[in-house]
């Protein structure tokens, strides 16, 4: 098939939704089929479209399906998808009516879903790249924590250098962040906490190959959003060997489990500092952590995310998923909602 694949994330950028958007045009390459990335659908010919986001992708979701009504449509859910736009904004709902398949990255995303959405909802596990590094390069005299996100409100990006800022002066830790800032406001932020807080060292964004060394160099990892829909960088750090401290959103839980030790509640930087300040000391405890984030690293092998793929491609192009029928086609009306 020819296949388009929609994000509004622009060409270049390490955005997740392009990162992501990216590594499912490979899986789809190396599936045999023909596949274009674009921000907006312009009537390019497809004859299955796949778009990330169902608000901002809204528009490109129901001129494909206007133009194509026979053709399968899959919407791919986003964390802003989830815990935010799809309890109010129409254009995001009428998005999902209008897919003939809906994929989320995590199983709790099936709890943020009614059951018209739920039932054609399937869960696709984000995977990761095998690293090409040779071995883990921890230094003995440093405690490297790393966080890997732009600095975004959302990500809640400083809340490990705040942790930090309440270690005792014996700590090791050093927090390493890399991501860039959206804004002018975030870069001076990054910079007025560097130059205060010596814990903390921010690198701003940097290519592939250099993250992985800096999860080489590390032995934690800190991931502190307010809302994720899967998190790509969650995923690299397991599969870096690294074990992890979670802020508790349903996209981290949805990932990692329930009964995970390395929670700390959205926003607090106390909790947080003292689950730091324990890895370091209790190295049972880090141990622990470590093995059960192992126990997750087959989540995110290639094989099985391409084996999801194929599945989720041959179900959509089924016959019996005609998106001509029932929500879908009602869907299809209305133009004005989408101007």
């Amino acid at each position: 098939m020819r296949i388009g694949i929609i994000t509004p994330a622009p060409a270049g950028s390490l955005y997740g939704n392009r990162v992501t958007a990216n590594r499912w045009a490979r899986i789809l390459r190396g599936l045999g089929h023909r596949v274009f990335i674009a921000q907006t659908y312009t009537g390019q010919p497809a004859d299955l479209l796949i778009a990330l986001h169902a608000r901002r992708s809204a528009k490109s979701i129901h001129d494909y399906r206007r133009r194509h009504p026979h053709n399968p449509l899959i919407v791919a859910l986003t964390g802003t998808d989830l815990y935010g736009d799809l309890d109010r904004n129409e254009k995001a709902q009428r998005s999902l009516d209008c897919a003939t398949l809906i994929v989320a990255l995590q199983k709790r995303a099936l709890d943020r879903l009614p059951s018209k959405w739920r039932k054609k909802t399937r869960i696709v596990n984000q995977s990761v790249a095998a690293s090409k590094r040779k071995g883990r390069r921890v230094s003995p005299r440093r405690f490297d924590v790393c966080v890997i996100g732009r600095l975004r409100p959302v990500k809640d990006p400083f809340r490990a250098a705040m942790a930090a800022r309440l270690l005792p002066a014996s700590s090791r830790i050093r927090v390493v962040h890399v991501g860039g800032a959206i804004n002018r406001t975030q870069r001076e932020r990054a910079l007025r906490e560097m130059a205060s807080n010596q814990r903390y060292h921010w690198l701003g964004e940097l290519p592939r190959a250099q993250v992985h060394g800096v999860l080489s160099r590390s032995t934690l990892f800190v991931i502190s959003s307010r809302a994720e829909g899967g998190a790509n960088a969650l995923g690299e750090a397991i599969a870096a060997g690294l074990p992890v401290l979670a802020s508790r959103i349903p996209g981290s839980v949805g990932i990692i489990g329930d009964d995970y030790p390395g929670y700390f509640e959205v926003g607090d930087t106390r909790q947080l500092s003292r689950l730091m300040s324990r890895c370091e000391a209790e190295p049972r405890f880090l141990a622990d952590l470590k093995a059960r984030c192992r126990g997750l690293a087959e989540l995110f092998d290639p094989s099985r995310e391409e084996a999801a793929w194929a599945a989720l491609l041959t179900e959509a192009a089924s016959p019996a998923l005609d998106p001509k029928k029932g929500e879908a086609a009602e869907a299809i009306h209305g133009d004005a909602r989408f101007k």
